[in-house]
C-alpha cells in the first residue's frame, strides 16, 4: 500500500511538472507568434543547405534594417519572426534558390528598463515571462520607501509613451521602461 502511494505521488508531481513545463513553452510561443522585433534586437538568420548565407547575431539598428546577402538592405523594425522568415525566402525565390528554407531565431531580446525606488536601477536582458515583480527582483529589489501599489510602465510601442499603472504580477515586455514611485507612509 505504501509502495502504491510512492507511486501515486510521483506520477502526480509528474503530471504537475509537465502541466508546469507546458504552460512555460506556451508563454514563449505565444511571445513568438506576437513578437515584434524592435531596435536592439539580435537576430540570427540560416538558410536550409546555405550555410555561406547563414547570419550570425545581428543587432537590428535603430533604423531597425539589416543587410542580407542578394537581397540588400531589409527594413525588419515592427516585423514578426514568420514575417522576416518569409520576406527573406521570397528575395531569395527564384533570384537564386528554388524553394529556400528560412529561420530567423531572437539570440537576445532588446533589453528593459527600471527606475526610481530600487536599488540598482538601469537596463536588463529581457527573458520571455517575466513579470513585475521578477524585474523589480532582478534591479536589487524595493528601496525600503517604495510604493509597491504606485508601479507604472511605458510600452515600447505605445507612441504616445503615456505611463499605465500596473501591478506585480504584470508581464513584461522586451523595451519596457518600469517606474517604482515613492511610497509617503
Amino acid at each position: 500500500m505504501v509502495r502504491f502511494l510512492r507511486y501515486l505521488l510521483a506520477f502526480g508531481c509528474w503530471v504537475a511538472s509537465m502541466a508546469a513545463f507546458a504552460q512555460g513553452e506556451a508563454v514563449v510561443d505565444q511571445l513568438l507568434s506576437t513578437y515584434r522585433l524592435g531596435s536592439g534586437d539580435v537576430v540570427s538568420i540560416r538558410i536550409l543547405g546555405e550555410d555561406d548565407m547563414k547570419r550570425e547575431k545581428i543587432r537590428l539598428s535603430d533604423a531597425g534594417t539589416i543587410s542580407f546577402p542578394i537581397i540588400g538592405e531589409i527594413k525588419v523594425l515592427g516585423k514578426r519572426v514568420a514575417e522576416l522568415e518569409a520576406l527573406i525566402a521570397g528575395g531569395l525565390r527564384g533570384r537564386y534558390l528554388i524553394n529556400p528554407v528560412v529561420s530567423v531565431t531572437i539570440e537576445e531580446y532588446r533589453p528593459f528598463f527600471v527606475n526610481g525606488q530600487v536599488e540598482k536601477s538601469g537596463a536588463y536582458p529581457f527573458q520571455p515571462g517575466l513579470t513585475i515583480r521578477k524585474a523589480v527582483s532582478l534591479a536589487g529589489g524595493f528601496k525600503e520607501r517604495a510604493s509597491k501599489e504606485k508601479i507604472f510602465v511605458i510600452r515600447d510601442d505605445d507612441k504616445t509613451q503615456t505611463p499605465i499603472k500596473v501591478d506585480q504580477s504584470t508581464l513584461v515586455s522586451p523595451g519596457d521602461i518600469i517606474t517604482v514611485e515613492e511610497s509617503f507612509f
